[in-house]
């Protein structure tokens, strides 16, 4: 098998690559390598399976890390693509809500080296379109090094974040770069993020992320600001969180923006005068990082109810 492998590489892999290859790669460079040359469904369940350490119930998913999986394998709508796209998913919000939720956008292009960085306020965001996790925020314009800004950016847009985990949605995404406001919640690094969990148009679950670039914790909490003892892949937030002053506000808006999707994720800043949109996600973590204890993934799975022609 280990020389199908090698010969099959040969065909796709660039010199790089099968440099590394002979001179014994790691373990992780073998499995990366292994699942760009998979079709993608399998690379897709093989790493489900890695993570997961069982197979999944592909015919008739009960858990919700299956039914991200499904998704991932089969959902082949239009809608997703559009949620995903930070930019595209701009006018989807602006439509149902309104403009006012959206933060701040001062620059969408191809080609960062036409960012205007002395036009910019002194704290804004960057960030890649067509991917996840591909943000770089800026807290002092005057301490900035725009040449590798503008370098990071170009190497996002040289890649396809379809190809990290093959998660459809990505996959057709035009990359382009966006220059957002800076969301000022009182955290000197990030705003907290707070993740609304909307299943057949409901608010069911709240996850609450801190600290996402130093010291990254989680917190979970029902709709009605029940702290829930569960966790899911990151460190649990030490202490009480506070209930959002908009908390309300921010479930109606999940459920408006849900309406037309079995689940989705909704993403929110909130600050003292108001809330800000995030962004909307139908993959979570690739479903990935299962909850823990197993009973909430039993939960949130019975929330979720696949469209019966995918099923």
């Amino acid at each position: 098998m280990m020389g199908a492998i090698k010969q099959r590489m040969k065909r796709v892999a660039p010199a790089w690559a099968l440099a590394a290859w002979q001179r014994r790669p790691s373990g992780r460079e073998i499995t990366e390598w292994i699942d760009r040359v998979l079709p993608a469904r399998a690379a897709v369940l093989r790493e489900h399976i890695a993570y997961h350490h069982g197979l999944p119930n592909l015919f008739n998913p009960q858990t919700y890390s299956e039914k991200v999986l499904h998704r991932i394998l089969f959902d082949r709508r239009n809608l997703p693509t559009q949620m995903a796209d930070k930019n595209a998913v701009r006018s989807y919000v602006a439509d149902r809500l309104g403009p006012e939720i959206l933060p701040h956008v001062y620059w969408v292009t191809s080609d960062p080296a036409t960012i205007p960085f002395e036009e910019l306020p002194d704290r804004f965001v960057v960030k890649a379109t067509h991917g996840s996790g591909w943000v770089r925020i800026v807290h002092n314009k005057a301490a900035l090094d725009t040449a590798n800004l503008v370098a990071t950016c170009n190497r996002w847009l040289m890649r396809s974040f379809y190809d990290v985990h093959h998660e459809w949605p990505y996959k057709n995404i035009v990359p382009r770069i966006m220059v957002e406001e800076f969301i000022d919640d009182g955290h000197a690094q990030a705003p907290d993020d707070y993740k609304l969990f909307v299943f057949g148009g409901r608010v069911h679950f709240i996850q609450v992320d801190t600290d996402r670039f130093v010291g990254h914790r989680q917190g979970f909490f029902s709709p009605d600001w029940t702290k829930q003892q569960v966790t899911h892949g990151t460190p649990e937030i030490c202490g009480d969180v506070p209930r959002p002053k908009h908390l309300q506000q921010m479930i109606a808006a999940a459920e408006v923006l849900a309406r037309e999707i079995e689940f989705v994720r909704v993403d929110f800043y909130h600050t003292d005068q108001r809330i800000y949109f995030g962004e909307l996600t139908t993959t979570p973590g690739c479903g990935l990082n299962p909850l823990r204890p197993y009973e909430y993934e039993l939960l949130l799975g019975g929330l979720w109810e696949l469209p019966k022609r995918r099923r």
